[in-house]
C-alpha cells in the first residue's frame, strides 16, 4: 500500500508560517516573533549545556572516546557537543550527559 502526499504550498525561507495559514497580519507577526524568542531561548540553554560539557572535556583532559564512554554517548555524539551541534540534542539529553560527568544543573526562572 502507497500513500502519496503532495504539499499545496510552501513557505519560502524567511516567511510567515502564521500568514500563510491564515492569521491576520498583526496576529501572525506577532506569532513569527514569539515561536523565534522561544526558540532562540532553546538554543541559548543548549549552547549553555554543550560549552559547560565541553569546558568538562578539556578541565579533564580527555579524549573523546574517554569523555563518552563516561557520558554513555558514541565518541561522535561528544563531537557534536564539542562542536555545538545544538540542533542533534534535546535539552533533557544534554542535562543527562552533565548529570554522568558529576555536574549538577539547576534552572532559574526570571
Amino acid at each position: 500500500m502507497s500513500i502519496e502526499t503532495k504539499s499545496m504550498h510552501i513557505t519560502p525561507v524567511g516567511g510567515n508560517v502564521f500568514a500563510d495559514l491564515g492569521f491576520a497580519p498583526e496576529e501572525a507577526a506577532a506569532l513569527k516573533a514569539e515561536s523565534q524568542r522561544i526558540i532562540s531561548e532553546k538554543l541559548a540553554i543548549k549552547d549553555s549545556l554543550m560549552t559547560e560539557l565541553a569546558e568538562w572535556i578539556e578541565a579533564k583532559q580527555l579524549k573523546q572516546a574517554e569523555a563518552a564512554e563516561i557520558l554513555g554517548v558514541t565518541r561522535p555524539r561528544v563531537s557534536d557537543v564539542v562542536n555545538k551541534k545544538a540542533i542533534k540534542f534535546t535539552i533533557d539529553a544534554l542535562v543527562d550527559m552533565l548529570a554522568r560527568a558529576g555536574k549538577h544543573v539547576q534552572l532559574s526562572v526570571q
